[in-house]
């Protein structure tokens, strides 16, 4: 079961993954203004590839966005796959 922790300290943040409580991956983003922050990057450690948890740390990227009714930028070419990929993610995309 995974678990993602997420952590803002209002310049930059990131979302980590565990996969059974063991470091899977993480996304990292930075702050542009207080309207949108920008997902730079994305991994996922290689012996958990293919079980879809960047597409999670995206996701519950998402959700946070919602929540603070901010916008997101995605310089990392993953990330911004997955927010081009589904018109329900329209409201989110800067």
């Amino acid at each position: 079961m995974a678990k993602i922790v997420h952590e803002d300290n209002e310049k930059q943040g990131r979302f980590v993954i565990y996969e059974n409580d063991v470091f899977a991956g993480k996304m990292t983003y930075t702050w542009s203004g207080k309207t949108h922050f920008i997902i730079e990057h994305t991994t996922v450690e290689d012996k958990f590839a293919g079980k879809g948890l960047g597409k999670q740390m995206v996701m519950e990227a998402v959700s946070f966005a919602r929540k603070k009714n901010v916008k997101i930028e995605a310089r990392c070419s993953y990330a911004q796959k997955v927010l081009d990929s589904d018109d329900n993610l329209k409201d989110v995309r800067g």
